[in-house]
This record gives C-alpha cells, structure tokens and sequence, in this order.
C-alpha cells in the first residue's frame, strides 16, 4: 500500500453516438459521417494512447462506456465499409494537398502530416478487419481499461419513471448488447446524460449494475447530506454506489472560457478545407450531395479572438499539451491533499468527460491523457488513477444516502430534453410504450412466430424512439430535420407493425424495417413485460 496517497482519480470517458445506419439510399447521410469522424479523430487516437503507454510500460486507469448503439456500430460490417470509403477518400484528398501546396513549406508540411496519419489510422482500422471492440479488448482484459454500458439507446430515464416497462427494456438490452459484443458482464453503467431518478436503483440491482455516476448536484442535495461530497462513493440502495463529478477538474477542461482547449496555440476546429478551398476543387471529395461539410483537413490554430488565423504548428500545441497535463496534475495533487487533511481519507476524484471532445473537439485530447497519465506514473505517488470499483473498496466505509432527480445537462435537470423545441415527442413514446407493453403482454406468449417477429422489431423501433439524442438535437438547433424525420420514422414504423399484429401483414415493410434498423439483434418480447 502506498503511505503517500492521498486520493484516487477516477477518469472517465463516456463514449456515445445515436443509432445512425441508412444502407441503400442514392444520397448519402451527412449524420454517418458521425461515427467516421468519432473513428478517425477520437476512439482510434485513443488506442494509439494506450499503445503507446503500454509500449513505454507505463500503468495506468481509464474507465470508459461504450454505450450499446456505438458498440452496434463499431461493429456493423455495413458501417465499417463506410468508414473504408471515408479514409480512403481522405487519403486520396490529402495526396491531393501535398500536391497544391507544393510551394508553401508550412502548409506542404501539415498536408503530409494529414497524410501519414490517415493512412496510419487505416491500417490500425483493418487489424482486425474494421472491428475496433477488439481493439480495445486486450486493454479491458490486462485491468487497465474499465468499460461500461448504459441503457439501450440512450434514453434520458428520469422522463419515464411512471413506466417501469421503460426502464427494463433499455436496461435490459443495455446488458444484453454490451454482453454479447464484449464478452463480458459490465459492473459499471452511465446512466444516460447522468439523469438518476428514484426508483432506478432496484432496476439497477436487478440488471446486476453496481455502480453509476451523477452530476455534483445530485451527490451534494442527498439526504442525510454526505459527509465527503462528491469525494466519496455513496451507497443508494441495493448495494449500488453512485459517484459524483467532481466540479474543478471538469471545468479545466470542459470551460470555453478558461479551459485548456481553448489556448490559442492548439487546433482550430472550425477552419476546415471543407469549407475554405474553392468549391470545385473540394466538391469532389465531399461526399455531402451538395453541401460543404467538414473533412478533418485543418491548417489553422486558435491563434485568438479573431477571425484571422495563424498557421497550425504541431509544436506549440504539443508544448501546450505537456503544460496543460502538468497543470492538471498539479491541481489534482493540491486537492488530494486538502481533502486529505479534512477529511482524513483518501479522496476519490471523479473526472467525467464525453470521448468525442478528446480528439474530435479538442483534436490534442488525446494526447493530453498520454502526457497526464505518464506524468502521474513518474512524477508523482501522491494519487492514483483507479477504477471506481477500486476506489470504493479503498475507504473504510461508505456512507448510504437517498438522492434525488438529477443530471450533468444545463442546470442539472431535464430541461436540456424537456422544452417549447422537443416537449411533443413525449406524448408519442408515452403512449407508444404503454401499447408496446399492453401488446407484449397479449401477444408475447400465445402470438404465433410471425407476430413475435412484428413485436421484436416494434420494440426495436421503440427503444431507437426512445433515444435521447433527438430532444437533444431539436433543442440544440443543429440537424434539427433529421431528428425529427428520425422520430416520425420510428412512430410510423410502430404503428404500421402494430397494425399487422392483428391485421394484413406486409413482409416487404417489416424486412425491409429490419434490415434498416437492425439493432438489438437479441431483443426478447418479455424485455417489455
């Protein structure tokens, strides 16, 4: 045991995106270059780090949630082939750079960088034939990767505690796709946008979950008031803990006015060739039916609060990076020790981040957790990075508390997913869950296969309903059409299933409903008891 500890960090990566697989269409969606950009910019990136770190014989701690739609993604043979053709493209557009900017040494510079990165991201892509669960794997199976799941489709649960059928069936296939996809029992879960609401954790303990995280709030508001905060683990019921974020190293990173992304010296996300070159000469590589979309070629920095931009300098940003890992640490260490000295136990620091903005948003991410994580390996025996599991079974004692409705979105509750711009699509997956239930029970032991097979994929299309990501979007303004066109689809397709349980059976619509939506290939009629 180390003498000198003084706190746990417990960083973790919720890594997510929505159910997005259009195979068939002649104009192809912009919304699957989601899942190619998250590849290529954030969860490739990332096994390079642990890579790299293992190479350097450096131990380390990361948590991560793939939730179940991203882990049927990265799996999907279908979406696979998209990213081949999307790296490949991006290939043949960067040898296209190298050439145009023959005579600007700096831009020449960065275009071969784009280059050699991208055809290294394709051959760590097809090592195991486009399939990346299996390269984070042998990570999970050492002890240094930690993953999780979360409900089925992200469905931000406190909305639907007056519909226990709900709950059950994204837990449920939650468990069941996490499972078969990694082999394994997760221990751990996230619950959707961190919404907790009363009465979920005895669905928890009974999918077998013991642990899950909350905003601070959610910690800070329990009742009896916890003696730690969010520094420790609390016990809600059933033996199920819940951590806390912690606030300050959130902010380091997340804050857009003082967080580390923002230093002028790293990545401007929002200069893309895409949108900068002529539109003859980038069209051909967009791939977008017409529209300029971004293309991961970035040559720009922060630079300031200006409009003019200075060139990219691999460099600085790296400096950058070195420092902003030192300074995190630095922090860390400091709060370790204060709350030591308060508290006289070890503090359990709780780092919660979405992936994407590792890599992605902030293009150094990445590389930021590389620096950090060798940086508390060598410089350092004050914290360790640790599971949560691991942190809780640290502490003398755990207290037990009762918490609250709560969550990480604006101002901690629902209203990022309940307001003016998305409160409609309520009423429908209400309405539609009670029916899915009501059908399930009439139909799921005594309904011949074939309605079986109609209530499977009207379950499919309920828990894709379900998904938080369409309120989300609608009330971010961004693909508003797209979300709601998702959100009449999956309706009308309920609808139209549900009407041939007792009617005219049209096989076209529900093959052709299966083949699109293919999700939860396991799901059970029973989930929805």
């Amino acid at each position: 045991m180390n003498h000198f500890l003084k706190g746990h960090l417990v960083f973790v990566l919720h890594a997510h995106l929505p159910f997005v697989r259009h195979p068939g269409y002649d104009t192809p969606f912009i919304e699957e270059n989601w899942l190619n950009e998250a590849i290529l910019e954030t969860y490739i990136p990332l096994i390079r780090v642990f890579r790299n770190l293992k190479k350097e014989s450096v131990p380390f701690r990361i948590t991560m949630s793939f939730t179940p739609t991203l882990s049927l993604m990265l799996t999907d043979p279908y979406l696979q082939n998209g990213f081949r053709k999307y790296i490949k493209n991006l290939i043949n557009l960067a040898k296209e750079e190298t050439k145009r900017n023959a005579k600007d040494p700096h831009l020449h510079f960065l275009a071969t960088r784009y280059l050699e990165h991208f055809l290294d991201t394709e051959s760590i892509f097809e090592e195991e034939g486009g399939d990346l669960t299996k390269l984070f794997l042998p990570f999970v199976e050492s002890g240094e990767l930690e993953i999780m799941t979360s409900p089925a489709t992200h469905a931000f649960l406190p909305f639907y505690d007056s519909e226990p059928s709900i709950f059950r069936s994204q837990l449920k296939n939650g468990r069941r796709t996490f499972r078969r996809i990694w082999g394994r029992d997760p221990k751990g879960i996230w619950l959707s946008e961190c919404g907790y609401t009363q009465k979920l954790e005895e669905e928890l303990d009974r999918e077998g979950f013991r642990y899950f995280f909350v905003d601070t709030h959610g910690i800070t508001h329990a009742s009896p008031r916890p003696k730690f905060g969010v520094y420790a683990p609390v016990e809600v019921g059933y033996g199920v803990f819940a951590f806390g974020r912690d606030p300050e190293s959130s902010k380091q990173v997340w804050s857009s006015i003082d967080g580390y992304p923002g230093d002028f010296r790293y990545r401007e996300y929002y200069r893309d060739i895409g949108h900068d070159l002529p539109w003859e000469e980038i069209s051909p590589y967009l791939n977008s039916n017409g529209v300029r979309i971004n293309t991961s070629i970035k040559y720009y920095r922060i630079t300031g609060k200006t409009q003019d931009k200075g060139y990219y300098h691999p460099d600085w940003a790296m400096e950058a990076c070195g420092n902003h890992a030192e300074d995190f640490l630095r922090n860390r260490i400091r709060q370790a020790e204060y709350l030591f000295e308060t508290n006289k136990q070890p503090a359990v620091i709780v780092s919660p981040y979405d992936a994407e903005l590792y890599g992605h948003w902030w293009y150094e991410g990445p590389q930021f957790i590389e620096f950090l994580f060798k940086k508390i390996h060598f410089n350092q025996n004050t914290i360790q990075l640790s599971h949560p599991l691991e942190a809780a079974r640290a502490l003398p004692r755990i207290q037990s508390v009762e918490m609250k409705m709560s969550s990480w979105g604006e101002n901690g509750y629902g209203e990022v997913w309940l307001n003016p711009t998305n409160d409609w699509i309520y009423p429908l997956i209400h309405s539609l869950s009670i029916r899915m239930h009501k059908r399930a029970h009439e139909f799921g032991s005594s309904g011949t296969d074939l309605q079986k097979r109609i209530l499977k994929q009207m379950g499919r299309e309920l828990l894709l309903l379900q998904s938080s990501d369409w309120a989300f979007i609608m009330k971010t303004g961004t693909m508003v059409d797209y979300a709601v066109r998702r959100t009449n689809v999956h309706t009308n397709l309920f609808l139209t299933l549900e009407a041939m349980l007792t009617g005219q059976v049209d096989e076209g619509i529900l093959h052709s409903a299966e083949e699109e939506n293919n999700a939860f290939p396991d799901i059970r009629v029973e989930d929805f008891y």
